[in-house]
């Protein structure tokens, strides 16, 4: 009561007449504010996300023929060291001796990368199949 200044009446419900409106405005204010705000920072968000889509595609190609010229040069390496074994092998087992056994080296060092592939194939399938099927 001490905050009545003198010859001004209580009002009844505990506001002011004119306070429902001002409330209401400064509520329509803070929604439009918040919807900007947000339409601001979906705008931003996807303006970033297609700066580091273009970055990673960027980077992304160029990695990919990085690897390609690094698998072609391990390629040519490969069959250098394949023809060295060969002209290597020569004098002390002939050539066609050299050449079996360098082919054999190959065929078994693939049969081995392949059996390894398998193993994680099926670990794989074992992973992501369904359990009903034995």
């Amino acid at each position: 009561m001490a905050d009545i200044e003198p010859g001004l009446a209580a009002p009844q419900d505990g506001a002011t007449p004119d306070a429902p409106d001002t409330t209401l405005s400064a509520l329509r204010e803070d929604v439009t504010a918040l919807v900007e705000d947000a339409r601001n920072y979906a705008e931003a968000e996807l303006a970033f996300q297609k700066t580091r889509a273009a970055l990673a595609g960027k980077h992304g190609a160029r990695a990919l023929v990085v690897l390609v010229l690094a698998l072609v040069l391990l390629h040519l390496a490969l069959i250098a060291l394949a023809v060295g074994a060969v002209i290597a092998l020569a004098p002390l087992v002939t050539i066609w001796g050299a050449i079996a056994i360098v082919v054999g080296v190959m065929l078994l060092g693939v049969a081995l990368l392949v059996r390894a592939a398998l193993s994680d194939g099926k670990l794989l399938a074992a992973m992501f199949g369904s359990e009903d099927a034995s």
